[in-house]
C-alpha cells in the first residue's frame, strides 16, 4: 500500500527497518495538529497527511457565530470559516453597510447557514496557533472552489456550488467563479429549496446543477431541486479530470481490492479512490465485495499525492438524508467514560472503541491492546458521525477539558502566558485560556505589570465569570478575592440579606459605589451606607476596582437588584447573620423556628430577631432514642421553645434542648474558655466523636475533651452513642497545645442530686409531647408472648397497653392476668418491691410492680454514664429487679409510681446516688488495699467494689511531715477501715505544680514560688514527686472555679528591697531586662544596675527565660549579699548631690546628638557631653560619633560641672581629663580642634552658647517646657508631646531623643518616613539680629538675661505667625476645588497640565475680567504654542476663544486674520462653524448668512453643514429660503443620504417653523419609503409633542398596519399603549389591546396557511 498510493509530506526515502517509517510518519503527522474550539488535539488518521492551502474539501456546518463558521470537516479535522470568505458580492454588501448609517437590511451568518449544512469549502490559509497546533480557515467563495473550472468546459448535469450575488425580479444571479459565465437561478426552481427561507439572500451558498448551457458557457441555467441533485450522477462526459474533479460530487464507482482499514475502488471510468474505514457504512461491511457497485461521494482530493477520498456513508450518499451536526446521545464532549471495549486496531492509524452505552469512538496513535479501557470523549465529528477519543492520561486527568468545566468563583492554577495592554492572559491548560483585565491584576491598579508577572510564571487566580458561548474566560488577581474565605455571590439567589462576601467596586456616582460580584452580580451601596464618617464625594474616598466587604441589606433576584453596605459589614460579623454578637449569648435561653430540616438537624431562626442557628439532632433531648422522634415530629414553621445557646463562632450560632445541658449552663457549671478549665472540674457534655483510641466529648462554649481508651478501661469506646449526654470529669491539662482530658467512669463522677428522676420525667413528657402532636393513624396491638397462650384470630381478650410506638403506629399490649386484674395501690413511699420487665424501648423500660398490677416505667440505664459492654448486661423482657418507691403516684409519670431500681440477681452493685441502694456518704467501710499510687489508694471492699482513697485523706493533716509520702505507709493486701466520701485525683506539670489538700480542692505553684536556686529551674520535677506532702503560703484564693495559688518559697508577696527569683522576658538595649517576678509582678532591670563592675557589653550573657536573682530590680552582687560585700568598682549613683566637679565616673553611652554624647550615670541620671568636650578632633557632623558610639559603650569621663538646680551634669571625655584614649582613633585622620588664641576665642564664644543652653534648649519648668515642644516642631506642621518615662532622663534634650530615635530610651517617638532631621528646623529660623545680640551680649547678666527673653519671646511670636501663614498657603494649594486667583497660581498649574485648554481659557477670563485684553491675547498664543500638536480639540478650543475675543473686542480685520490663521492650523470645518455660531449668537446676521453661503459652496458634500445652515435660516423665521436650500442640498449630496435629509429639514420645521408643513415632508417621505422604521419613531415623537391627540392616534394607527417586521410593529403597539396609558381613557386602552390581539391573530392565520 505504502507504494502503490505514495503520502505526501517529507520526502524522505523510507530505510528497510519498520521503525524509522514510524518516526517519519509521527514528524508528518504532526503537522495537522489541528486547533479545535473545544480542546484542541492531535489527528493521526492514515488519510489527510497533507492538508495545503487551496485544497478543497466537503465539509459540515457545526457551529454558527456572528462573524465565523465552524465546519467539520472528513478524519475529524476542524476548520473555520470567516465572515469576509463567503463571497464578493458578500463582502461588498457588508463594506456597504458598515458605511452607511442605516442597518436595516443586513443578513448576518446565521441567515446564510445553518447547523448540519454540506457545503464545498477551499483551505484558504493555515495559521499556526500561539500553541504551535495549525488552524484551518476556509473559504466557499466559489472563484476559489470552481478556479479550475472554465466557461467552456461547463457542461449541463454538472453540480456545483455557488453563492448568490444578486436578487433579481425573477430569480437570483448565482456566482459560481467562472469568470465569462453569468448562471441564471429562476424564482421557480429555487422554491424547491429545503431551506425554510422564502426568499434566497445575497451571500447564500447553493448548491446547483447546471440545467442548460447556452452562448459558448456565457449564460448558464441552474436549478438546485433536492431529488434531482440526490441523483446527480458525475459522468464521464462531463469533463472531470484530477485538477477539476469537486468534493461533493455523486459518483458510481467500483470496489477494486478490500482491506479492514481502506476500501480501493474505481469510478469515472479510470479514476483510483480510496474509502477510509470510518466512510465504510457500518452495516454493509459484509457486502463490500470485490467487484461490487456503490454509491459514493468524493470527500477531497489531495492533488500532491493524486488521491481522491471517498465516502460509502448513507447521510452523505442517499437520497433525503441530512448530516446531523450533533450526536443522538446529546452532548457529551469532555466526558471521562471507564469500561471501554477495543473493537478493531487500524495499524498506524488508530483503533475503534465501544463505549459502555454502545456508541462508537474512535481513538487516535497506536493503541496498547487491553481488555477495558478508559477514554475521554474529545470531540463529535459530524462528517465522520462519530465521536473522537484520547487514552493519554494527562488527557483524562485534566481538571477541566472545556470552558463548560469552569465554574465562577472557582480558584484555578495557570500560567502567565502574554501580557497586553488591556490585561494579562494567562492558560490554565494547553488551550483554556483566561484573561486577567488590567484592573484584576492586582488589589491595586499595577503601573507596572511586567515588573510582577513574568511569562511562564505560575500563579493562582479566580474565574470570574466564564462566557461558554463565547468560550471566554475572565479571571482574577485580586489577593482579596482570591483568599476571601467568605460565601461567594454567584447569582442574586446566593445574596441573602446579612450575608458579607468580597466585591469589587466598578462604578464610583455621586450617589454611591456599584459593587460587582460574580456572573455579573451588581448591587448599590448609597452614599449612606459607604462608610460610618459622612462621605460627599466617593470618588475621593474609593477607587474602581477596589475589593471591599459589602453586606447584603436587601435583594431582588427577580428584579436583579442588590442593595448593599460597606459600613455593616466593617461593624458587623462576617457569617451568615450579622447580629449574633449582640444578641445570643451563650447559656441565652431562645425560642426559634424551624427554617430547614436536614438529616443532622435542623436549621433555624431565633426569634425575633431572625437571626440564623443550629439545633443538632442530637441536641433535641438527653435521650438518644428520643431525638429522632422529635426530629421527625417538628415540621418546617415550627416554633420550638426552652432553647439554649451553647456555643457560637463567627460562622454559626449552635442551640441544645438538652435539659441536663441546659441545667449545667443556667447553674453555672461550665467553663467558659480553656483557661478556666481545672483538673477534678466535673462538666457536663455529649458524645462528640468515638475513635478507635477515645471518645472525643464536647462541652458547652466549644471545648473539646478526650477520653482515652486506657482511661476508660471498664468502657469499650464503642459502647457509647453520639449524641449521648454524660458527666465527665478532668483529668489532664496541656496548658501549650490548649488539650485536656477528661474520664468518664461511673466510678469517679458524681452525678447532681436526683438526676435520674429528672432524665426520666423529662424524656417521658418529650415522648408525650410528639404523640400529642402526631394524631392517632391506624394502630395494630402486638402482644408479647411470656406466658404461653394460645390466641386464634378473631378472638377477643383483655390487654394491658405496655408501650405505643409512634412512627411503626404500633401498641405493645400483655393479655397477661395478673397485670389485667384490679391493681393494688402503692402507698407506702421507700417501700421496696420486686419487680419484672415487661417491655423493653430503647432508653426505657416497662416493669410490673410485684402482686399490685401497676406498671411503671424506668429508664434502662440509671446514670449518664452508663454503658453497657455485652448484651447480657442489659435489661431483657422477664428480668427481675429490685426496685425501691420514691413517689407512690407521680403527676409527671400521669399517676404512676416513681421508682429507683437495681438488679436483684447477685451482680455487682451501682454506686450511683446517694437515695439509691449501696454505698452512702458517711458510711463505714472496711476493705483491703488494691493498689498503692503516689496520689492515692485503691481498695476492694468487701462486697467486690472498688474505692478509692485520696493521699489528702490519709493521714491527719497535723501528723504529716513536709517532704514525706503519706501513701507510702499503706502497704498492698493490708486490710484498713475508712469512710465513704468520693474522691479526685493529682497531676504534676513543667512550669507549674498542681496540688491537694482535700479531693475535690486543688491548688497551683508557678514555678517562681517553687524554688529558691536559679540552677532547680531546669528540673522542677525532681525536687517534687508526685504524691510528696509539702508546706505553702497561700498567695490567693479564687473562688469560682474552686482554688488557690500557694508559695512553697515561705514568701508570699513582694516588698522593697526583699531578694526574689526572677525570669529574664525581654533583652532591650535602650531599658536593660524587663523581668517577670513571682505573683504576677514584673520590672526591670536597669544597665547600670547588672553588676558591680561594669562592663563592655553589660546585656551579652542574658536572654529570654533566663532564671536570675534580684533585689528590687538590680542585680549586683552588692545589693544582693549586703553583708559581704567589697566596695562596688562602679558605685551606684543614688542622687546628683554625691557627684563632685573634677571626679572621675564610668558610665553607658545612652544617646549621641548633635548637643553631644547622652551618658548614663545611673537609674535616673544621665550626663552631657558636648561635642567639643567629646573629642580633641575637629567634627563638623555628630553622625562620625554616632557611628564609633554605639549605645551602652562603656567610657570613662570626667565631671565638669553640675547645675544642682537643673540637675545638669556636664562631662569630658577628653584625653587630657579622663587619661584614656581619645573615643575617636587615629585611623580617620581628622582635624585637630584650634588651640591657643583661636581657641580661647573660640571657647569664650561657646562659653555663651553654654550659657544659654539651659535656658533655650533644656527648658527647665514645665510650662515654658509644653510651650518649647511645640515651637520646635511646628516647623514640620506636626505637633509632637513628649511623654516621659524617668522624671528627669528626657528634658535633658528631648531633641536629640527624638532625632536618634533608635536610640532613645522610653516610648518610641514620631518617626518620619521621609528623612529630615526635626533639629535643623530651629536654628535655621533664627533671625539675624537675634544671633547679633547674643554674640554681642556685654557685662551685666541680669539685663543680659531679661533682654534676651524678651527678644526671644518675640521671636517665637514671629515664628509662629511665619508658621502660620505656611501651613495655610500649603493648605490652599492642597484644595483642588480653589480657583486660582492670581497669575502665578495659574502659572503653577499650567505647569503641572500645559495641554489643559479649560486651564488656558479660565487664565484668559481672568485677564478679561480686569480688562487686560492684550494679557488674554498673549496668553491664547501661548497657549497655541504650548499645546501639543495632538492634542487638536484643546487647541480648537482656544482657536474658538481667540475668534470670541476678537469678534468681542477687536476689529473686523483682527478677528479675520485669527480666521485665516486658524484655517491653517485646524480642520477648516469646523472653524467655518464656530466662526458662524459666533456671528449668529451676537447678533451679525448678515456675516453669518455670507459665512454659510461660503461653507456651503466650499463643503457641499458634507450633510452637517447644509443642516447647520437650514437651522440658521429657521430661527431666523425665513421658512421659504430653508425650503429652497433643501433642494439644493437633494442635488448637492449622494442620494442616498436624501432621505436623511429631508427627515432632518422636517425635524427643523416642527422645532423652528411650521409644524404643518414638516408633517407633509414626513409624509411624503414615508410613502416612499415606508420601510425606515426609524423615520417613523421620530415623526411620533414630533406628533406626540407637536400635533393634536386626534393626530397623533391616527399617526398609530398607519404605523401598526405597515408591512414590516412582526418585532418593529410590536415596538409600536408598545409605544401605542404607553401613549393612551398616559394619555387616554380606559376604554381607548383596551382598544390598543384588541388591535394587537387582532394583529397577533392574523399573523398566526398566514403562518398557519
Amino acid at each position: 500500500m505504502e507504494e502503490d498510493f505514495p503520502r505526501g509530506g517529507t520526502a524522505k526515502k523510507p530505510t528497510e527497518t519498520e521503525s524509522k517509517i514510524v518516526v517519519q510518519r509521527t514528524e508528518v503527522d504532526n503537522l495537522f495538529q489541528v486547533e479545535f474550539s473545544s480542546p484542541s488535539f492531535c489527528i493521526h488518521t492514515n488519510v489527510i497527511h497533507n492538508v495545503k492551502e487551496g485544497m478543497l474539501m466537503l465539509g459540515c456546518v457545526k457551529e454558527v457565530a456572528d462573524f465565523e463558521v465552524t465546519v467539520s470537516l472528513p478524519c475529524g479535522l476542524q476548520g473555520f470559516l470567516s465572515i469576509r470568505n463567503v463571497c464578493d458580492a458578500y463582502a461588498k454588501l457588508l463594506s456597504e453597510q458598515l458605511d452607511s448609517a442605516d442597518t436595516e437590511e443586513i443578513c448576518s451568518l446565521p441567515h446564510l447557514f445553518h447547523p448540519g449544512m454540506v457545503i464545498r469549502c477551499v483551505v484558504a490559509k493555515l495559521d499556526v496557533a500561539k500553541g504551535g497546533s495549525p488552524s484551518i480557515q476556509l473559504s466557499v467563495n466559489p472563484k476559489l472552489i470552481n478556479k479550475a473550472l472554465t466557461s467552456s468546459s461547463l457542461k449541463a448535469g454538472m453540480v456545483l456550488s455557488g453563492c448568490v450575488e444578486s436578487v433579481e425580479d425573477h430569480g437570483y444571479i448565482v456566482d459560481i467563479g467562472i469568470g465569462g459565465t453569468k448562471a441564471f437561478l429562476p424564482k421557480t426552481a429555487a422554491k424547491d429549496k429545503q431551506n425554510d427561507q422564502d426568499e434566497l439572500k445575497v451571500g447564500q451558498y447553493v448548491t446547483a446543477q447546471v440545467e442548460e448551457v447556452k452562448n459558448d458557457g456565457r449564460v448558464a441555467r441552474l436549478s438546485v431541486s433536492s431529488s434531482t441533485l440526490a441523483q446527480a450522477f458525475a459522468e464521464s462526459e462531463q469533463g472531470w479530470n484530477l485538477t477539476n474533479l469537486l468534493p461533493g460530487l455523486l459518483v458510481k464507482a467500483t470496489i477494486k481490492k478490500v482491506e479492514t482499514a481502506f476500501i480501493l475502488v474505481i469510478f469515472l471510468t479510470s479514476f483510483s479512490g480510496h474509502v477510509d474505514f470510518l466512510h465504510m457504512e457500518p452495516e454493509q461491511t459484509s457486502s463490500y465485495t470485490e467487484g461490487a457497485e456503490v454509491q459514493a461521494r468524493v470527500l477531497y482530493v489531495e492533488l500532491s499525492t493524486r488521491l481522491v477520498a471517498l465516502s460509502l456513508r448513507s447521510y452523505l450518499v442517499q437520497a433525503g438524508s441530512v448530516v446531523d451536526p450533533s450526536p443522538a446521545a446529546g452532548d457529551r464532549i469532555g466526558e471521562v467514560v471507564k469500561d471501554c471495549k477495543m473493537t478493531t486496531m487500524h495499524h498506524m492509524s488508530g483503533a475503534m472503541l465501544e463505549l459502555p452505552d454502545e456508541t462508537m469512538a474512535f481513538v487516535h496513535n497506536r493503541v496498547l491492546a487491553m481488555p477495558e479501557h478508559t477514554c475521554r470523549i474529545l470531540d463529535f465529528s459530524a462528517m465522520d458521525q462519530i465521536h473522537f477519543a484520547s487514552l493519554r492520561r494527562s488527557v483524562i486527568e485534566r481538571p477541566f477539558f472545556r470552558y463548560q468545566d469552569l465554574q465562577a468563583g472557582q480558584v484555578v492554577e495557570g500560567k502567565v502566558s502574554v501580557l497586553l495592554n488591556h490585561g494579562m492572559v494567562v492558560h490554565l491548560s494547553d488551550h483554556i485560556k483566561g484573561l486577567v483585565p488590567r484592573t484584576h491584576l492586582s488589589d491595586i491598579i499595577l503601573k507596572n505589570p511586567e515588573k510582577k508577572y513574568v511569562e511562564g510564571m505560575k500563579i493562582k487566580c479566580r474565574v470570574s465569570p466564564v462566557l461558554h458561548f463565547n468560550k471566554k474566560l475572565y479571571l482574577t488577581r485580586k489577593k482579596a478575592l482570591v483568599e476571601s474565605t467568605l460565601p461567594l455571590f454567584l447569582s442574586y439567589a446566593d445574596a441573602h440579606p446579612g450575608r458579607v462576601s468580597h466585591g469589587y467596586i466598578v462604578c464610583i456616582k455621586d450617589f454611591g459605589c456599584i459593587v460587582r460580584f460574580y456572573n455579573s452580580v451588581k448591587g448599590l451601596v448609597p452614599l449612606s451606607e459607604l462608610s460610618s464618617e459622612p462621605i460627599i464625594s466617593p470618588e475621593e474616598v474609593f477607587y474602581v476596582g477596589q475589593v471591599l466587604k459589602a453586606k447584603v441589606l436587601q435583594c431582588d433576584p427577580d428584579k436583579a437588584k442588590m442593595l448593599l453596605s460597606f459600613k455593616a459589614a466593617v461593624e458587623g460579623d462576617t457569617g451568615e447573620s450579622a447580629k449574633p454578637q449582640v444578641d445570643c449569648e451563650v447559656g441565652k435561653r431562645v425560642e426559634a423556628r424551624v427554617l430547614k430540616k436536614s438529616v443532622n438537624g435542623l436549621e433555624v431562626a431565633i426569634l425575633p430577631d431572625e437571626n440564623r442557628a443550629v439545633l443538632p439532632t442530637m441536641h433535641l433531648s438527653d435521650h438518644v432514642s428520643n431525638c429522632p422522634l422529635l426530629w421527625e415530629n417538628l415540621q418546617e414553621g415550627d416554633n420550638i421553645s426552652n432553647l439554649m445557646c451553647y456555643s457560637k463562632n463567627k460562622q454559626n450560632i449552635a442551640l441544645t434542648k438538652k435539659p441536663t445541658v441546659r441545667w449545667s449552663l443556667e447553674e453555672g457549671v461550665v467553663a467558659k474558655d480553656f483557661s478556666e478549665v481545672t483538673v477534678g472540674m466535673q462538666l457536663i457534655g455529649w458524645i462528640k466523636n468515638i475513635m478507635s483510641y477515645g471518645v472525643f466529648v464536647e462541652f458547652p462554649y466549644g471545648l473539646v475533651g478526650l477520653a482515652p481508651k486506657s482511661v476508660s478501661k471498664e468502657h469499650t469506646t464503642n459502647a457509647f452513642q453520639l449524641g449521648q449526654t454524660v458527666l465527665a470529669k478532668v483529668t489532664n491539662l496541656d496548658e501549650e497545645k490548649r488539650r485536656f482530658l477528661v474520664t468518664l467512669k461511673i466510678s469517679e463522677v458524681i452525678p447532681p442530686e436526683g438526676d435520674a428522676q429528672t432524665r426520666l420525667i423529662n424524656g417521658l413528657q418529650e415522648k408525650r409531647a410528639v404523640t400529642e402532636m402526631l394524631a392517632v393513624r391506624g394502630m395494630t396491638a402486638e402482644w408479647s408472648p411470656i406466658a404461653s397462650v394460645n390466641l386464634s384470630p378473631g378472638q377477643k381478650v383483655t390487654a394491658v397497653i405496655l408501650h405505643i410506638d409512634i412512627l411503626s403506629s404500633c401498641i405493645h399490649v400483655s393479655i397477661l392476668s395478673k397485670l389485667v386484674g384490679k391493681k393494688k395501690s402503692v402507698s407506702i413511699t421507700f417501700l421496696s418491691y420486686t419487680a419484672l420487665v415487661q417491655h423493653i424501648d430503647k432508653d426505657f423500660a416497662v416493669i410490673s410492680l410485684h402482686d399490685t398490677a401497676q406498671l411503671t416505667v424506668i429508664q434502662t440505664r440509671s446514670h449518664l454514664n452508663e454503658i453497657f459492654l455485652s448484651e447480657s448486661n442489659k435489661l431483657k423482657t422477664g428480668m427481675s429487679l429490685s426496685v425501691e418507691v420514691i413517689e407512690a403516684s407521680c403527676q409527671e409519670l400521669q399517676g404512676l409510681p416513681l421508682v429507683s431500681w437495681q438488679r436483684s440477681a447477685p451482680n455487682r452493685p451501682r454506686t450511683t446516688s446517694e437515695n439509691q441502694k449501696g454505698h452512702q456518704f458517711g458510711d463505714i467501710v472496711q476493705g483491703k488495699v488494691k493498689t498503692v499510687k503516689p496520689a492515692s489508694i485503691q481498695v476492694t471492699l468487701e462486697d467486690g467494689s472498688t474505692a478509692s482513697v485520696h493521699v489528702s485523706e490519709v493521714k491527719e493533716a497535723t501528723g504529716v511531715i513536709v517532704g514525706s509520702f503519706p501513701t507510702s505507709s499503706v502497704k498492698v493486701g493490708s486490710t484498713v477501715t475508712a469512710r465513704v466520701i468520693g474522691g479526685r485525683e493529682a497531676s504534676s506539670h513543667k512550669k507549674s505544680l498542681e496540688v491537694t489538700i482535700d479531693p475535690c480542692v486543688t491548688g497551683t505553684v508557678e514555678l517562681l514560688a517553687m524554688i529558691t536556686d536559679p540552677k532547680d529551674g531546669g528540673h522542677p520535677e525532681k525536687l517534687f514527686k508526685l504524691g510528696q506532702a509539702v508546706r505553702g503560703k497561700v498567695v490567693e484564693v479564687i473562688s469560682k472555679p474552686q482554688r488557690f495559688v500557694l508559695s512553697l518559697t515561705g514568701v508570699h508577696k513582694l516588698e522593697k528591697g526583699s531578694i526574689t527569683l526572677g525570669m529574664v522576658t525581654n533583652v532591650h538595649p535602650q531599658v536593660g531586662l524587663q523581668v517577670k517576678l513571682p505573683f504576677g509582678g514584673s520590672g526591670t532591670v536597669a544597665v547600670t544596675e547588672l553588676a558591680d563592675a561594669y562592663r563592655p557589653n553589660p546585656l551579652d550573657g542574658y536572654s529570654k527565660d533566663q532564671l536570675i536573682r534580684s533585689v528590687g530590680g538590680a542585680l549586683c552582687s552588692s545589693r544582693l549579699n549586703p553583708q559581704q560585700a567589697k566596695p562596688a568598682k562602679d558605685p551606684e549613683v543614688l542622687s546628683i548631690d554625691t557627684l563632685k566637679a573634677g571626679q572621675l565616673i564610668r558610665g553607658y553611652v545612652k544617646s549621641v546628638g548633635e548637643q553631644g554624647v547622652f551618658i548614663r550615670l545611673s537609674r535616673s541620671i544621665t550626663g552631657r557631653a558636648q561635642l567639643q568636650q567629646s573629642t580633641k578632633y575637629f567634627v563638623s557632623n555628630h553622625k562620625v560619633l554616632c557611628d564609633h558610639l554605639p549605645p551602652n559603650t562603656l567610657l570613662t569621663t570626667k565631671i565638669l560641672r553640675i547645675d544642682e538646680e537643673e540637675e545638669l551634669v556636664n562631662l569630658s571625655l577628653l584625653p587630657v581629663d579622663t587619661g584614656k584614649p581619645d573615643i575617636l582613633p587615629e585611623s580617620l585622620a581628622l582635624p585637630l580642634r584650634l588651640t591657643g588664641q583661636e581657641k580661647k576665642k573660640h571657647d569664650d564664644q561657646q562659653k555663651m552658647k553654654k550659657r544659654a543652653l539651659p535656658e533655650s534648649e533644656q527648658v527647665p519648668t514645665k510650662k515654658k517646657k509644653t510651650k518649647k515642644s511645640k515651637s520646635d516642631d511646628n516647623d514640620s506642621g506636626v505637633e509632637v508631646y513628649f511623654r516621659e518615662e524617668e522624671d528627669k532622663e528626657d528634658e535633658e534634650d528631648p531633641k536629640s531623643d527624638s532625632q536618634v530615635t533608635q536610640s532613645s530610651a522610653g516610648p518610641s517617638r514620631l518617626q518620619v518616613a521621609a528623612g529630615f532631621s526635626w533639629d535643623v528646623g530651629l536654628s535655621a529660623l533664627k533671625p539675624a539680629s537675634a544671633a547679633v545680640q547674643e554674640g554681642d551680649s556685654s557685662d551685666g547678666e541680669d539685663q543680659d538675661e531679661s533682654s534676651k527673653k524678651k527678644s526671644r519671646h518675640e521671636l517665637e511670636e514671629e515664628k509662629k505667625a511665619a508658621e502660620k501663614a505656611l501651613v495655610q498657603r500649603e493648605t490652599q494649594l492642597m484644595d483642588p476645588s480653589l480657583r486660582p486667583e492670581d497669575a502665578a497660581a495659574f502659572e503653577r498649574l499650567l505647569l503641572a497640565s500645559p495641554n489643559s485648554s479649560l486651564l488656558w481659557l479660565q487664565y484668559m477670563a481672568h485677564h478679561l475680567q480686569a480688562t487686560q485684553i492684550e494679557q488674554a491675547r498673549a496668553v491664547a498664543e501661548r497657549a497655541l504654542k504650548t499645546i501639543s500638536f495632538r492634542e487638536e480639540q484643546e487647541k480648537l478650543n482656544v482657536w474658538v476663544a481667540l475668534l470670541n475675543l476678537e469678534n468681542m473686542y477687536g476689529t473686523e480685520e483682527s478677528l479675520k486674520k485669527v480666521f485665516e490663521r486658524a484655517l491653517q492650523f485646524c480642520e477648516p470645518m469646523p472653524v467655518y462653524q464656530q466662526l458662524a455660531d459666533i456671528y449668529a449668537k451676537s447678533d451679525k446676521i448678515k456675516e453669518a448668512e455670507g459665512l454659510y453661503k461660503t461653507m456651503v459652496k466650499r463643503f457641499r458634500q458634507n450633510k452637517a453643514v447644509w443642516l447647520s445652515y437650514g437651522t440658521f435660516l429657521l430661527q431666523q423665521g425665513q421658512s421659504d429660503a430653508a425650503s429652497a436650500l433643501l433642494q439644493r442640498a437633494l442635488k448637492s449630496l449622494p442620494s442616498k443620504e436624501s432621505v436623511d435629509v429631508i427627515g432632518k429639514f422636517a425635524q427643523l420645521e416642527f422645532r423652528y417653523g411650521d409644524a404643518e408643513k414638516g408633517r407633509a415632508m414626513f409624509d411624503k417621505v414615508l410613502t416612499s419609503y415606508p420601510k425606515r422604521t426609524d423615520l417613523w419613531s421620530v415623526f411620533i415623537d414630533l406628533m406626540v409633542k407637536h400635533g393634536s391627540q386626534k393626530d397623533a392616534r391616527a399617526l398609530f394607527d398607519r404605523v401598526i398596519h405597515l408591512s414590516v417586521s412582526v418585532k418593529k410593529i410590536k415596538f409600536f403597539f408598545k409605544r401605542y399603549l404607553e401613549y393612551e396609558k398616559k394619555h387616554g381613557t380606559p376604554q381607548s386602552i383596551q382598544a390598543v389591546k384588541e388591535k394587537a390581539m387582532e394583529f397577533v391573530e392574523a399573523k398566526g392565520t398566514d403562518a398557519a396557511n
